[in-house]
């Protein structure tokens, strides 16, 4: 804040001095909410030097807000200050408010309560207030009032009061905009003997800029409630008589005294947060402003979950606003400690591990003790949990301060980190319950799960590995990332302090080496969170091949932007994604596509240019720096990345390194990046953007699939066609459209990729299926509840109808009402789920829908295994829709491979020994995405042949694999089939809804 107010000063003064010199009158101006407190600050800053003592200008004042009263308060003693001093009036010009659509979507993104007044009435009667006070002869005297607004009520009660009060009507100007109601300009002339005219101007060359000011102004004309809605009609005494007794109304309302309101938005981070209410105490209530579905939904009546949770609502956390002048205390509190702060450097509770053997011991320790913590309802589970979001909000400072110490991660990066550590405790505890209540199968959670998360998000990460596998019932083993052990360590402490029982969670406190190679290949772990690079993944599964990996791995993304973006939207949205966290993060968009003409546009180029030039680099304890400093020492690979150009490429900025260990980089951007070069294909994690231009969309979208991984991808476009047709084709697990491609929300954008940025079953984090990674399922007899107990045929798929025809006769009739029963639950589950996109979150000025997208998959039926088993598999495949091959050992009827084969799925046959050599072959071609549902005997399941698939393969990572028993429930059999893909969609253009998903003719949500 301060460096703001400081910058804007220094900007400003020359400009004020030639007003002054000119006796031009300047009026500072502002729209948002969040610039209130900025710009009174910087208003009496610049009219308080000497050189402009006695220059007369001028400030806005919002009565939509009920912070006005206090500032126009705080404005006059501050001027009467001033005139004491020889100083000249200042000028105060009172408006009703134009940004209320904006205001709006900010309280809901950010889960803050809406900062306005709630009712159009109670913005009137804070207006009326404001001028009541103001117009006195002593306040004149200090601050000049310009009277905005277009209700000739509101402008005849200013007239009154000036002439009943005998007030100096030089002090007193009537404002109305420009063309808005010229019949009115023309009276109030006439009457008040002078009118002063705002007139917007801008460029002929850059007219769409004005775009966002005709917007608002169009919705002040069209809203009902607002007066300019009736301006043309007030001859008609009906629309007459309703504005009357609005005026009448809000008249009566206005307070007797001058106490100011309180503001609506009064977030203190200073405040301890209840241990009992924790973050559900902010007043999420008031931030919707026209929702859909409100800021937060029950997840146990979410229809995107398809689980039960039973335990009532989840809301996400609210990130900390600063520009509330406590919460700027507090963060100022937080940097006063990062050089001296010692949080997590003792780690009095980490296992002690230095040879093998305490390796041994500490597994055994915690699948133990995780027998009794599977045993425990997940309902007490989840409340341990909850208990565990209550105190990382409590010590949010704490965790800001460590991450900020250990791994240089400025404030505004790590303060949304601790939001989703809090949503990942809350949502996995408000799923955890679903686990023991799924229809047709039986989840027993793993004895161990290895965290091992990376550096770059030593918050948020390490903490959803723990609490999901808490979550689900398995005990946990937390391994940080050497650059962040000690963010590690406070994360363990807290969760301890929570009542999380050391016997089923511990902190492994130790250096990448042998001891960690045996934690990480140990026998006796489970599940192995990682996240990380691919080299990592395929390291760690040459020592181990059949290690069950749940791994978020690389990313290299891309933002497309098209001539149909808004630029300035366009610029905005790809530097936030490009250098956040100093571009660290896995999501990062390190690639920009240009378009056809954008990519010769001189105006987005400058504003690139400068957006990125503006960037302000430094440490955590500087809070107007922007871009830290990378967290580990610049490496080859790193280093290559900020200085070495390929062939055809050129900077438009270039990086400069800007202390000797080069942690701390200004950040630049290079163009002409050719398809298939270095820069193209690989991941730097890096403050670094690298430029690439496409003749069409079509030439972008095969420049963003061609790289191997998938995890982000973005694009800018204001055409519906173009969105879908992006939507259609780009390869990635998070799509964004008209946004940042960073900053994903639990629930709200369940976060994981696609190729090779994912490893294992592709659950996403902070999604409704990610519990079930950690955990084996099993069938369990009886009918599905969400199937007719004797379902007949045409609850079934078309698709799946002749495959079970086919079998009918070859099953016995216990196992052909078991399969009905399947298939209808896949049917079920396909309706109510997997075959449509869900918005969980009901936001009104943002889509985030979860859909789940067909891909190939193989099914190997062992030899031995229940044929009623490989045709209930067969039918979830052929439901979803995906193109299908199965491999079996043990003979097929012809009629089932007739079915099969005019389902177009490939069918073949081969021994188990010569199906693992050709699976041996395949992966060595590198497949990316391969999928592998194995179908063994009953007694075993697949898991024989899954390990004996693991070496054959040498452990190739990108070779996902489900070897759990077949159940009858189509929410577990269907998942091996499908993609899962979160799509953000901001719903909105300057905060006017603008639904782009529903503006293409004829066509379905994605």
């Amino acid at each position: 804040f301060e460096g703001a107010v400081s910058r804007a000063v220094e900007v400003l003064t020359p400009f004020f001095r030639k007003a002054k010199d000119t006796g031009t009158f300047v009026n500072l101006d502002m729209e948002a909410y969040h610039d209130l407190d900025l710009t009174l600050e910087v208003f009496t800053r610049l009219l308080g030097a000497p050189e402009l003592l006695d220059y007369r200008a001028g400030i806005v004042l919002q009565a939509y807000l009920p912070d006005a009263l206090g500032a126009m308060q705080r404005l006059q003693d501050w001027s009467a200050d001033r005139r004491a001093h020889g100083g000249a009036p200042i000028k105060v010009r009172l408006v009703k408010g134009a940004n209320l659509a904006m205001e709006r979507v900010d309280a809901e993104v950010q889960g803050w309560p809406m900062v306005t007044w709630p009712s159009k009435q109670a913005t009137d009667t804070h207006y009326k207030h404001v001028l009541a006070w103001a117009l006195t002869p002593e306040r004149l005297e200090n601050v000049h009032l310009g009277v905005a607004g277009h209700n000739i009520f509101d402008l005849a009660l200013a007239h009154l009061l000036v002439d009943a009060r005998g007030l100096d009507r030089t002090a007193v100007e009537f404002e109305l905009l420009a063309g808005m109601a010229t019949g009115l300009a023309t009276a109030m002339r006439e009457t008040f003997g002078a009118l002063r005219l705002y007139v917007p101007v801008v460029h002929p060359a850059e007219f769409d800029v004005a775009i966002a000011y005709l917007v608002r102004r169009l919705e002040e004309n069209a809203a009902p409630e607002n007066f300019m809605s009736g301006i043309f009609e007030l001859s008609q005494p009906p629309v007459l008589a309703r504005e009357r007794d609005r005026f009448l109304a809000a008249l009566a309302a206005v307070p007797p005294d001058d106490v100011p309101p309180l503001p609506a938005h009064r977030q203190d981070r200073r405040v301890p947060v209840s241990s009992a209410a924790g973050a559900r105490a902010a007043d999420l209530g008031r931030a919707v402003g026209g929702g859909r579905g409100g800021v937060s939904s029950a997840v146990g009546t979410d229809s995107g979950t398809g689980v039960s949770s039973g335990v009532g609502a989840f809301e996400n956390a609210p990130n900390t606003d600063p520009s509330l002048p406590e919460n700027r205390e507090w963060a100022r509190g937080i940097v006063e400690r990062i050089p001296t702060s010692r949080l997590g450097l003792d780690r009095p509770g980490a296992a002690s591990l230095d040879s093998a053997e305490d390796v041994d011991a500490l597994v055994a320790g915690l699948r133990e003790g995780a027998i009794g913590w599977a045993a425990r309802p997940a309902t007490d589970r989840a409340a341990v949990l909850n208990r565990v979001a209550d105190l990382f909000e409590e010590r949010r400072a704490d965790l800001m301060e460590v991450a900020a110490a250990e791994t240089g991660k400025t404030l505004d990066q790590s303060d949304p980190e601790v939001s989703e550590a809090v949503d990942f405790a809350r949502y996995y505890a408000a799923n955890a319950p679903g686990l023991e209540d799924l229809d047709g199968a039986r989840f027993t959670p793993v004895g161990l799960t290895v965290v091992a998360p990376p550096w770059n998000f030593p918050l948020a990460i390490p903490a959803g590995g723990v609490l999901a596998a808490l979550a689900a019932g398995s005990a946990a083993v937390l391994k940080p990332a050497p650059p962040s052990r000690r963010c590690g360590a406070v994360i363990a402490e807290i969760m301890w302090e929570a009542g999380v029982p050391r016997e089923v969670f511990a902190l492994a406190d130790l250096e990448d080496g042998e001891v960690s190679k045996a934690l990480v290949t140990h026998p006796g772990v489970d599940r192995v969170v990682l996240t990380g690079s691919t080299e990592t993944a395929a390291l760690f599964r040459s020592w181990r091949p059949d290690l069950p990996l749940l791994a978020e791995t690389s990313g290299k993304n891309a933002i497309i932007v098209t001539p149909s973006a808004d630029p300035d939207l366009a610029v905005r949205d790809v530097v936030a994604s490009a250098f956040g966290h100093a571009g660290q993060k896995c999501s990062a968009a390190s690639l920009v596509v240009l378009v056809g003409a954008v990519a010769h546009s001189r105006r987005f180029r400058d504003q690139l240019v400068d957006a990125v030039r503006s960037l302000r680099v430094g440490p955590p304890e500087d809070l107007t720096s922007e871009v830290g400093r990378v967290v580990m020492p610049a490496d080859e690979k790193l280093i290559r990345g900020l200085t070495t150009l390929s062939e055809g490429e050129n900077w438009v900025l270039r990086p400069s390194r800007l202390d000797p260990e080069g942690r701390y980089w200004q950040p630049g951007v290079r163009a002409g990046v050719r398809i298939d070069s270095e820069f193209h294909l690989t991941e730097y994690f890096a403050p670094v953007l690298g430029v690439m231009v496409a003749e069409d969309l079509e030439e972008a979208l095969e420049i963003v699939n061609r790289v191997e991984f998938g995890l982000t991808s973005g694009i800018h476009s204001l055409d519906p066609e173009e969105i879908y047709y992006w939507l259609e084709r780009v390869q990635a697990g998070n799509l964004y459209v008209n946004r940042s491609t960073t900053g994903a929300i639990v629930r709200r954008q369940p976060f994981g990729g696609w190729k090779r940025s994912a490893i294992g079953p592709g659950t996403k984090a902070g999604g409704p299926n990610y519990l079930l990674g950690f955990g084996h399922v099993a069938a369990i007899p009886g009918e599905s509840p969400d199937a007719p107990r004797s379902p007949k045929l045409s609850a079934t798929s078309p698709r799946v109808r002749p495959l079970l025809r086919a079998a009918k006769s070859h099953i016995d009739k216990a196992e052909w009402r078991r399969l009905r029963r399947s298939a209808a639950s896949d049917a079920a589950m396909w309706d109510a789920r997997y075959g449509r996109a869900v918005d969980a979150t009901g936001l009104a000025s943002e889509m985030n829908l979860l859909r789940y997208r067909p891909l190939p998959v193989t099914v190997r039926a062992a030899e031995g295994a229940e044929l009623a088993d490989v045709v209930r598999v067969m039918a979830a495949g052929l439901t979803s829709g995906s193109i299908l091959t199965i491999s079996h050992g043990s003979p097929l009827p012809r009629t089932i491979q007739g079915a099969l084969r005019s389902a177009r799925v490939t069918v073949r046959h081969e021994p188990d020994s010569e199906w693992l050599t050709s699976a041996a072959a395949w992966a060595g071609a590198r497949p990316r995405d391969g999928r592998v549902r194995l179908v063994g005997p009953r007694h075993d399941g697949g898991a024989s042949l899954a390990s004996d698939l693991a070496h054959a393969v040498g452990g190739y990572p990108d070779i996902a694999v489900w070897a759990d028993p077949v159940t009858e429930s189509g929410h577990i059999e269907l998942l091996p089939f499908l993609h899962e893909q979160s799509i953000s969609v901001t719903a909105h253009r300057y905060g006017t809804p603008l639904r782009l998903l529903e503006l293409r003719e004829g066509a379905a949500r994605p």
